[in-house]
């Protein structure tokens, strides 16, 4: 399955009478417009027909209201909201290791275990929906499945939640802070919009959004011959853009048949048949870290990662050349976790047991 580019070449017409032109019909005089001057290309850049396909992560803006940050980071690393006082939002996606605990599913409150592999919080803001099957619209609205689901953070409600945290004098201050304006400070939507925005600065630009930039000496060779293949193969018709993904569904085992059918992906939630085993296509950045893959966490290994998404996702069977050129581009896209700002904070101080 190769891409292939189309270009389309467009012509103006112009009235152009002479300067002693009889009435009657003007004639119509086609006008060529100047053609462009072609770009030598070496073997060793990337094409603009692979170019295009993406772009350049941006860095967004710090937040202003800083306090607002401040206590997203002490939640997200607090695990006494959770039932049993052990499980935080960095225990299934830890802060130093590229947010992903390399188990096939994360371990909650009473060693639960859930359904699905945990993705990654890196870069999650800029995706178009949450979760694997996209039933949350923001990480806002992402925070409150697992603090409610018993699988994982397992509080009961938001009275629970609340209460558990005026329970902890510590943090009447910061809540105060970020939410000078409210009489009642803490509340679940304020912690939704503390940890969302947290969450909003875990951004990893990498060695790829300096070539896109224009650096040709930020991937070598082999790597670039990987992002060709990528490209060639048709992957970017999925993983493409910013993220290199995150941004559509896509059913798995388009091609070939995935082997386990036990979950139903966005049918379980929208119940049409036409959303059976369709998942949200997960970003590509800092790949190389978050091992095991897939929603059931089922390939291991990278390498076997692209072998089985070649198979079932474009019927294509790679050969060693191409899995080592993919591997290596795919490596291309980890950037550096920023450890100042996920740097673990001193919780306030108190026991709710």
């Amino acid at each position: 399955m190769r891409l292939t580019a189309l270009l389309l070449v467009a012509a103006s017409c112009s009235e152009a009478p002479g300067p002693e032109a009889e009435p009657g019909p003007r004639r119509q005089l086609l006008r060529r417009r100047p053609e462009a001057p072609r770009v030598a290309v070496s073997a060793e850049q990337l094409p603009p027909r692979v170019m295009r396909r993406y772009k350049a992560l941006s860095v967004p803006e710090p937040v202003k209201n800083t306090a607002l940050v401040a206590l997203g980071r002490l939640l997200y690393f607090e695990p006494r909201l959770s039932a049993d006082g052990k499980v935080s939002c960095d225990s299934c996606h830890p802060l130093d290791d590229y947010g992903a605990t390399h188990d096939a599913t994360s371990t909650g409150v009473e060693g639960k275990h859930g359904r699905r592999n945990a993705p990654t919080t890196y870069n999650a803001a800029k995706h178009f929906r949450q979760f694997w099957d996209g039933r949350a619209a923001t990480v806002e609205e992402q925070v409150a499945g697992p603090l409610f689901n018993p699988g994982e953070m397992g509080l009961k409600d938001a009275a629970h939640l609340v209460a558990a945290l005026k329970a902890l004098p510590g943090y009447a201050a910061p809540f105060a802070a970020a939410f000078p304006d409210v009489r009642e400070p803490v509340s679940l939507q304020h912690v939704e919009l503390a940890i969302g925005a947290f969450e909003r600065g875990l951004v990893t630009p990498a060695r790829w959004d300096r070539y896109l930039a224009g650096d040709a000496a930020a991937l070598t060779a082999l790597e670039k011959q990987g992002a060709r293949d990528f490209a060639n193969l048709g992957c970017v018709v999925c993983h493409a853009g910013e993220l290199l993904g995150g941004s559509m569904y896509e059913r798995l085992g388009a091609v070939n048949p995935w082997p386990s059918a036990n979950d139903r992906g966005r049918a379980e939630l929208t119940e049409d048949p036409g959303d059976e085993g369709m998942f949200k296509v997960p970003s590509l950045r800092n790949v190389s870290h978050t091992a095991p893959y897939f929603h059931d966490g089922s390939a291991a290994t990278l390498p076997e990662a692209v072998r089985l998404m070649a198979h079932h996702q474009l019927g294509v069977e790679l050969s060693e050349r191409e899995v080592g050129s993919l591997v290596a581009w795919l490596g291309t896209l980890s950037g550096e976790v920023p450890a100042e700002y996920v740097r673990r904070p001193e919780l306030p101080a108190g026991n709710l047991r």
